[in-house]
């Protein structure tokens, strides 16, 4: 069974970087996506980014595309997410998922909050 493991979230001021790293032991020998979601608090959950299994990356939305990258180490069976530039609204638990040809399996997120 696929089970990601969120990592790397905390409290960083505006403008600042955070790196959140994905393990999910498996996912690159079974041609898994992975996505990154997040949630605010009271808001809905939004699609940050994904990464194929090809390599692939793709993001939900223009602001996300100018400041976060995803990509993946496949040695490590990990995809990372930095994120540059964070603003307040950026505050919310990032979690991410497999996906592509593979069942989804959440992991428990990881909290990032921006605040100065």
């Amino acid at each position: 069974q696929l089970q990601p493991v969120e990592s790397g979230g905390g409290l960083v001021q505006p403008g600042g970087s955070l790196r959140l790293s994905c393990a999910a032991p498996g996912f690159t020998a079974k041609r898994c996506a992975i996505e990154w979601y997040r949630q605010a608090a009271g808001k809905p959950r939004e699609w940050v980014a994904s990464i194929s299994n090809g390599g692939r990356s793709t993001y939900g939305e223009d602001s996300f595309k100018a400041r976060f990258t995803i990509s993946k180490d496949e040695t490590k069976d990990t995809v990372y997410l930095q994120m540059n530039n964070l603003q307040p609204e950026d505050t919310a638990m990032y979690s991410c998922k497999t996906g592509g040809i593979c069942f989804g399996y959440w992991g428990q997120g990881t909290q990032v909050t921006v605040s100065s």
